[in-house]
């Protein structure tokens, strides 16, 4: 995967930050969705990477609990984690017990579970 993820790094559109990221979310059936960070001006409008893969598998006829993994990269030295918007999404639609795997641009891996990177969900028993 590092070498697929440093491929998507370069489709990036990051000018204002620079911090480019990939990710690749894995369907249980194998399937791959691919994405990058988009920045926008109006940084609201900016959508991250691991966004961009999970509503391509959506867009796609994937559903909830179809999602088997993720993989996330980014450009820097540092391990970074997701941002708390991408784990609201993630823990809308992965199982709490797959992996999230997080990686710096030298493929240095950190694993999490979904229920360990979002310990105290949002979910749809909060809007009952």
């Amino acid at each position: 995967m590092k070498e697929k993820l440093s491929e998507i790094l370069n489709n990036s559109y990051s000018p204002y930050s620079n911090f480019k990221v990939a990710a690749i979310v894995v369907m249980k059936d194998g399937k791959e969705f691919y994405g990058s960070n988009v920045e926008n001006a109006s940084y609201g409008a900016t959508i991250c990477a691991e966004r961009s893969a999970i509503v391509s598998a959506i867009s796609n006829g994937y559903k909830k609990y179809d999602f088997d993994k993720l993989y996330v990269m980014v450009n820097s030295d540092k391990m970074s984690t997701c941002c708390f918007m991408c784990r609201q999404v993630i823990c809308e639609l992965f199982e709490k017990d797959r992996n999230i795997i997080l990686m710096n641009k030298n493929g240095m891996e950190k694993v999490y579970t979904v229920k360990e990177l979002c310990p105290y969900p949002f979910d749809e028993e909060d809007l009952k």
